[in-house]
């Protein structure tokens, strides 16, 4: 298939869209943006330079106080266009998508659609901004007390939803005032920068949205501790989130972190066995298993643990690895070979602990000689101390063990430096009350496989982040509060 690439939009190679225009980078340096399938070259972009993040924060701060005037309806009026826009260009979205991040064909449409939904969710909570008005304790006094927006916003995004976490950033950023400087990573920013494109087709005015791409430990940190920055926003590792923490803390700025995962699967004897294997394989396998909400460990009650095994191992053999743009193809490429090298030496160091391998999917297909590729691998587990049953694998491996009791479960699960997501199969009503209690994780999936709502709440406790994303929280995360002591005496 024919991809559409960044310069059927009008973006040329080397450019940068700050202040609503199509700009030359500062940095005569490129970045070849390779495809995971083959490691041919997509494209080249600018290696975006700490004057091209000057220069958006600049626009950014120029821009804002008009953008601000705005009615929040007003405002919800460019992201509708924008939505609108996500939704004509969904097909080429996933294309570029899936050459610049080895995503299947049909999750990266996915991505695409979900950029959508996301900013028309942000669209609709124009008419849900509020504020409060309290009694004052002095008669002919009342207490206002309003949100309004940071100022400047930069945004910090993970090579795994380049869309939606484009969406994610923007939409809220936006609806509640505040302007935006967009860094994607490094390895997938093309359908970053296309997306700026539509938010100039939007009509966003100059200076609005900014899209600098460019390395995290240079644009990224510029962007961090840069005195026009009011507020940042980052999802991606746990390592940069704690770097970006340590960088603002200088300036005391809010940050909001989306971090790792490491999300526990838990089945008890008198679950639907059918439907919970079902939901572990989509649930890990979806992207390969590069979802910071995937299921990553599984804890399986003693009595249908053999039973549940046989199933899902069944259904992980007949997952096919191959090219993502084909529509029989269930498992894409990884991002970059360090991806693959961390997986690989991840189920190594599981079996020198003495993991048992259940299942080893290989192949020697010669089109595999080329490219990322990680192929299934399932493991038996005696004790959660290994560290497979502790670190984010972030590929397609997965072990399992038994467990004797709900108790035991719901302490192995909590027992995690993570606390994103987690996953519990069950019939009985006492049992979900239960883990609504005793799981330490900001958000629980019951009966059900992974997948989050635009009107939902994303967020993780202790190491998987700070603040949290999407519905009304979401929006609120990116408006601070204004008191005000208002006596009409």
């Amino acid at each position: 298939m024919t991809i559409a690439m960044p310069k059927d939009f009008g973006i040329g190679r080397g450019q940068i869209f700050v202040g609503g225009s199509w700009v030359e980078s500062a940095s005569k340096d490129r970045r070849d943006i390779l495809n995971p399938k083959d490691e041919s070259t997509v494209d080249a972009v600018a290696s975006g330079s700490i004057e091209d993040a000057d220069r958006a924060v600049a626009a950014a701060r120029k821009a804002q106080p008009a953008w601000n005037a705005l009615t929040p309806m007003e405002r919800a009026g460019f992201l509708n266009k924008l939505a609108a826009l996500i939704d004509d260009n969904t097909e080429a979205l996933a294309q570029l998508l899936t050459a610049e991040g080895g995503k299947l064909i049909g999750e990266s449409r996915i991505d695409a659609q979900f950029a959508a939904a996301l900013i028309r969710y942000a669209a609709e909570s124009a008419r849900r901004l509020q504020g409060e008005i309290l009694p004052g304790e002095g008669r002919n006094e009342q207490i206002w007390i309003q949100r309004v927006p940071y100022g400047v916003v930069a945004g910090i995004t993970a090579w795994n939803f380049p869309a939606a976490l484009f969406a994610r950033k923007v939409g809220p950023s936006l609806v509640t005032g505040n302007t935006v400087v967009i860094k994607p990573h490094e390895l997938t920013p093309l359908a970053t920068l296309v997306l700026g494109e539509l938010c100039r087709q939007a009509g966003f005015p100059e200076g609005v949205v900014n899209v600098v791409p460019g390395d995290g430990r240079t644009v990224g940190a510029h962007l961090v501790t840069h005195p026009g920055t009011d507020m940042i926003t980052m999802t991606g590792s746990v390592r940069a989130g704690g770097e970006i923490y340590a960088l603002g803390a200088a300036s005391i700025k809010p940050i909001r972190l989306e971090l790792g995962g490491k999300a526990p699967f838990l089945v008890m004897e008198d679950a639907d066995i059918d439907k919970a294997v079902d939901a572990a394989v989509v649930s890990k396998f979806f992207y390969g298993g590069s979802v910071c909400t995937c299921n990553d460990r599984m804890y399986l009650h003693s009595k249908i643990y053999d039973q549940f095994m046989e199933k899902f191992i069944g259904k992980v053999k007949t997952l096919k690895v191959g090219d993502p743009t084909a529509a029989t193809s269930q498992i894409g490429p990884r991002i970059s070979k360090v991806e693959v090298q961390k997986l690989h030496a991840m189920v190594a160091k599981a079996l020198e602990q003495k993991a048992t391998p259940l299942l080893d999917l290989k192949s020697d297909d010669a089109m595999f000689s080329k490219g990322h590729w990680a192929f299934p691998t399932v493991l038996g587990v005696k004790s959660n101390d290994l560290a497979i049953m502790k670190e984010e694998t972030f590929g397609p491996a997965i072990a399992a063990m038994p467990v004797d009791s709900f108790e035991q479960a719901i302490a192995y699960a909590n027992d995690s430096d993570y606390g994103l997501s987690a996953y519990l199969f069950t019939r009985e009503n006492r049992l979900i009350m239960r883990a609504v209690n005793e799981l330490q994780f900001g958000e629980i999936y019951v009966n059900r496989p992974s997948g989050e709502s635009p009107h939902g709440f994303h967020t993780g406790y202790r190491r998987s982040g700070l603040g949290g994303e999407d519905g009304q929280h979401g929006v609120e995360g990116y408006m601070r509060k204004k008191t005000m002591y208002n006596n009409y005496d």
